[in-house]
């Protein structure tokens, strides 16, 4: 086994750090291999926004759902799908701008994850730790405002960085069968089903009675098995509705629904 698949397979997330700094230039190789990944078209239609300012963080924790990472790490990155700056250069250069659309979003959106995954990796290399926050894309009109993103940029993936204070063990993951089809997608019967996520189930549900506030979460919410925990009580329907709906809103506003508007109107 290389280097590269040591590091792959002892990825775990890291939610406490020291208080070390990390140095500019570990951070710059890090901020550097970001820039390596691939893009459509090598457009690099992403931002990365670098907070290490304390206020900023402190303003940042409640959009991020007061998680403790987001003010304990050193540093934490916010990779931005941005047309923004593509979009500028289109109008100095009188070409015309095809790009306020979804589709744009999209291809900046899966811009800014490829950048991130490859700083993620980069990062550990080094080893700092990170952990990845879904909240950057469902407050992402809050993010937006404090990190003052302009029109076409829209925060939608971030990560605490810094040096680990713990070693947590690294969580399993679904077999290969369960994520890789060969040829063409071959469904899975309701056995299959069972069989893929019967590991998760058991260390899952495990992982949350060992902890007492989980463990009450589960209780109350009559919860009997993992699939219940990610639909009673992490993941609701009412949550997810709203986080679309200001998502939505969030394009609009920032000019990525322009041309699917105007189509509307016709």
């Amino acid at each position: 086994m290389n280097d590269f698949y040591r590091l792959t397979k002892a990825h775990r997330s890291i939610r406490k750090y020291k208080e070390t700094p990390v140095a500019d230039d570990v951070l710059k190789r890090v901020l550097q291999a970001a820039t390596t990944a691939s893009s459509s078209g090598n457009m690099q239609t992403y931002s990365i926004v670098v907070t290490k300012a304390a206020e900023l963080k402190k303003r940042m924790f409640k959009p991020h759902f007061e998680q403790s990472m987001v003010i304990d790490a050193p540093v934490f990155l916010t990779f931005c799908a941005d047309f923004h700056r593509m979009r500028k250069w289109l109008e100095l250069s009188e070409a015309p701008d095809n790009f306020d659309n979804f589709i744009s979003f999209m291809i900046a959106t899966i811009d800014a994850v490829l950048a991130s995954q490859s700083a993620a990796l980069a990062a550990e290399s080094e080893g700092l730790g990170i952990c990845f926050l879904g909240t950057t894309l469902v407050s992402c009109n809050q993010i937006s405002e404090i990190l003052n993103c302009p029109q076409n940029v829209v925060p939608v993936v971030g990560f605490s960085l810094g040096y680990p204070a713990e070693e947590p063990a690294p969580r399993g993951r679904l077999p290969l069968e369960g994520v890789v089809h060969f040829e063409t997608y071959k469904d899975y019967s309701d056995q299959a089903t069972k069989n893929l996520y019967r590991e998760k189930e058991i260390t899952g549900m495990a992982r949350y009675r060992e902890v007492p506030e989980l463990k009450k979460m589960i209780e109350e919410a009559q919860i009997s098995n993992l699939a219940q925990v990610y639909t009673k009580a992490k993941y609701t329907r009412e949550s997810h509705i709203d986080y679309s709906s200001a998502l939505l809103d969030c394009l609009k506003r920032k000019d990525f629904f322009s041309h699917e508007l105007k189509a509307e109107e016709k």
